[in-house]
């Protein structure tokens, strides 16, 4: 069966904000009556929750870049099969904090594993889904990283500036190749103002959809 609801993504460096604003757009659709799945990655199954302690955990750090990979595809694997594609057969809106891109970003440009590789097991786990729309909040990653507690970073997050700028800057060759999937916002705008923003973008898209009237 065709898919017919949306999906819409949210992406980032650390600290860019984005978890914010995935909560405050569901909650800004509820009221809109928009029957939404809010989920992340890796997580939003059992499964998947069990592979994110073992990626984040700040004591993994002899896990070599490829098995990384690897579970990070496996979540997104399980995700996509047990929660995303039936919800979209059922015409809801999803959201998710963070998606195929993410891989694209962290592990093709930061972990210099390349893009190719990683493109083929996105396909893979994701059945060749795309979002609708990606919302891409840009950051310095400076900026992204004073955000966040220097006593209470994941494994991730422990990595080198080095690793972060690449990380930023795949996120960013990213949307330009896809100008019209992606919407990239300044993520150093107040959280409100960013809000109103963000919701532009996603009002076009469901207005333009049928989910929402004009």
């Amino acid at each position: 069966m065709a898919a017919r609801g949306v999906l819409i993504t949210f992406e980032g460096v650390e600290g860019s904000g984005k978890s914010t604003q995935v909560e405050r757009l569901a909650k800004r659709l509820g009221v809109l009556g928009v029957s939404c799945l809010v989920s992340r990655e890796p997580g939003g199954t059992e499964i998947g929750e069990s592979i994110r302690v073992a990626l984040l955990n700040p004591y993994h750090n002899e896990m070599h870049c490829l098995t990384e990979l690897f579970l990070f595809v496996a979540a997104r694997t399980q995700l996509v099969r047990e929660k995303v594609l039936p919800a979209l057969t059922a015409g809801k809106v999803v959201i998710l904090d963070r998606f195929a891109d993410s891989s694209l970003a962290y592990q093709g440009v930061g972990r210099e594993l390349g893009e190719k590789l990683v493109a083929r097991l996105n396909k893979l786990a994701t059945a060749s889904l795309k979002p609708h729309l990606t919302v891409l909040v840009d950051v310095p990653v400076g900026v992204g990283q004073g955000r966040k507690e220097s006593d209470n970073l994941d494994r991730l997050e422990r990595e080198r500036v080095e690793f972060h700028e690449r990380v930023r800057g795949g996120y960013l060759q990213l949307a330009r190749r896809a100008p019209g999937r992606f919407k990239v916002v300044d993520g150093a705008l107040p959280a409100d103002e960013l809000e109103g923003l963000v919701f532009r973008h996603v009002e076009e898209l469901l207005k333009r959809k049928g989910i929402l009237r004009e």
